[in-house]
């Protein structure tokens, strides 16, 4: 997974990078195709905004979150995030179809 973390009108300290790093390691827990994910941190007046982009294979999620402050945006951003990754990990999961092996014939539904 490639991390890019950006700051607008914010230093990224080293505890922020830590801070998203930990917290963005539970999205690889739910789902491990994960090929790339960019972070933006801005300050916009009095309001924390933290925007993450994540690139699945066929398909970006983007998530955004604003709050008073930066922790507590960031926690809200990877709570929508986790929501959205499990959604995307469970529409995959029910494209899949069933193995030839296991469908049932025509002979046995009769």
């Amino acid at each position: 997974m490639n991390l890019n973390i950006s700051g607008h009108h914010v230093e990224v300290t080293p505890a922020l990078r830590s801070y998203l790093t930990s917290k963005l390691d539970r999205i690889v827990r739910h789902f491990d195709q994960v090929v790339d994910v960019s972070a933006i941190l801005s300050v916009e007046k009095l309001q924390q905004k933290a925007d993450v982009t994540v690139r699945v294979r066929g398909k970006d999620i983007h998530v955004e979150a604003v709050d008073k402050d930066m922790y507590a945006a960031i926690d809200l951003l990877v709570d929508k995030l986790d929501r959205q990754i499990v959604k995307h990990k469970e529409c995959l999961m029910d494209h899949r179809g069933d193995a030839i092996k296991h469908q049932q014939t025509v002979e046995e539904e009769e």
